[in-house]
């Protein structure tokens, strides 16, 4: 079985978990603040990678779909949209490293596109990989200052990290671009804790 059949094989046996992620992300709004789940629609940036809300589609229509979106990815590699494609489907089915793959071929593409540059961010996030959320974050807030999802997830980054100074001057900003962002009692919270010697959760 070639590297791209058994790619497909594995897709095959997740699909329904694709199908059932999706009608479960509309079913679910939640009102958790991004400290509490990175991965809540509400709080990512415009033109992240999304939890798609399910549709009519049956599941062998999502099966194809998804096959023939990674197999255009794979045949097309200087084809931005379809990375980014590529990247959003693996996203939805929590396959990061995947994700982060077609991202990066993507941000190499277009290395100026904001849209890959916060994803890195958020998908980094989702694999616990702080550092380099941190850095792809900070790289999206460079274009955009006040993007207050981009804002949001960065100090949830740097909490996570354990970096009290950074996270300090984070919420300090988010404070003075959004005063009354909902996420901000529990990044205070976490902050206290994280400076008392207790992580971040």
């Amino acid at each position: 079985m070639t590297r791209e059949n058994l790619l497909f094989a594995i897709i095959g046996i997740l699909f329904g978990f694709i199908v059932g992620f999706m009608f479960a992300s509309t079913m679910s709004q939640r009102s958790a603040p991004v400290a509490a789940s990175t991965a809540d629609n509400r709080n990512l940036p415009a033109n992240h990678p999304q939890v798609q809300s399910g549709d009519s589609k049956n599941p062998q229509q999502v099966f194809a779909d998804v096959q023939e979106a990674i197999a255009k990815a794979r045949s097309e590699p200087n084809n931005f949209d379809a990375q980014m494609k590529a990247a959003e489907l693996y996203y939805q089915i929590q396959r990061y490293d995947q994700a982060l793959e077609y991202l990066l071929k993507a941000n190499q593409l277009k290395p100026d596109s904001y849209e890959p540059i916060v994803a890195l961010g958020q998908v980094n996030i989702d694999t616990q990989h702080y550092d380099q959320a941190e850095k792809w974050l900070k790289a999206a807030l460079l274009k955009k200052p006040e993007d207050v999802r981009v804002l949001a997830s960065l100090t949830f980054a740097l909490l996570q990290k354990g970096d009290a100074a950074a996270a300090t001057k984070a919420i300090e900003t988010l404070e003075k671009v959004d005063p009354k962002n909902e996420d901000l009692p529990q990044f205070r919270e976490s902050l206290t804790k994280l400076k008392s010697g207790d992580k971040p959760k």
